[in-house]
């Protein structure tokens, strides 16, 4: 199994081009992706610009980003946020991104799901041409319909980043710690290397990562319209 980068998690996450430039994310429906992405590990930093940027904007931003040291503090902003909003333009979105622990095992009573008919019930939006690329999927089914789901928001051959949902009115179970661990597990049993990120505003989402013991790898960094 490869082992985390940001070089590893900026290609989970976007579709870059000969240029290495966002044409968009990794996902069934495809978004445009943000105008800026900073990824920085305590070892190393990777980035990449979107393709409808400016090549003049592009390049001052590629020689600002080489200058970006590793992550000491990944709540810190990088050294040149200022000049990145500058030159680029958007709004912040930022965050941390974990690993899982090696020993990250499964709870009992969990299905993978590989149909479209057990998430009608209690979410939407799912589609059924978007399940294959969704796999997989781990579930905790009640009558018959999915009340808590991991899987995988985005992924490519080496890596997966997880999306976890969770009814509302299931919530304060601990149902999502329960089908993030088991697709984590998922995911290694395939040779890939499993990620979970959130916002540094999204309380419930950091407190997951905290429940699950999830090792903060990297600190993502974007410029979004």
């Amino acid at each position: 199994m490869p082992a985390f980068s940001p070089d590893l998690q900026l290609a989970t996450l976007f579709v870059l081009n000969e240029k290495g430039r966002i044409t968009g994310t990794r996902e069934p429906d495809p978004l445009r992706g943000p105008r800026f992405s900073l990824i920085r590990s305590a070892s190393s930093c990777a980035w990449a610009v979107r393709a409808d940027v400016t090549d003049e904007v592009a390049a001052r931003v590629d020689s600002l980003a080489r200058e970006e040291p590793p992550a000491v503090d990944f709540a810190d902003e990088p050294i040149h946020a200022d000049r990145y909003v500058s030159l680029v333009r958007g709004r912040i979105d930022a965050g941390p991104a974990f690993t899982f622990p090696e020993n990250i095992a499964p709870t009992a009573g969990l299905v993978s799901i590989d149909e479209i008919a057990p998430l009608l019930q209690y979410f939407r939006g799912w589609t059924e041409n978007e399940i294959p690329e969704r796999l997989p999927i781990i579930g905790i089914v009640e009558d018959g319909n999915a009340v808590s789901v991991c899987f995988c928001a985005r992924r490519s051959e080496t890596a997966a980043e997880a999306g976890v949902e969770t009814a509302e009115q299931f919530r304060g179970r601990g149902l999502g710690s329960r089908v993030v661990a088991a697709w984590a597990a998922a995911i290694c049993a395939t040779g890939r290397v499993p990620i979970y990120s959130t916002s540094w505003s999204n309380k419930p989402s950091l407190g997951l990562a905290r429940k699950l013991a999830l090792v903060t790898c990297a600190s993502d960094w974007n410029l979004v319209d």
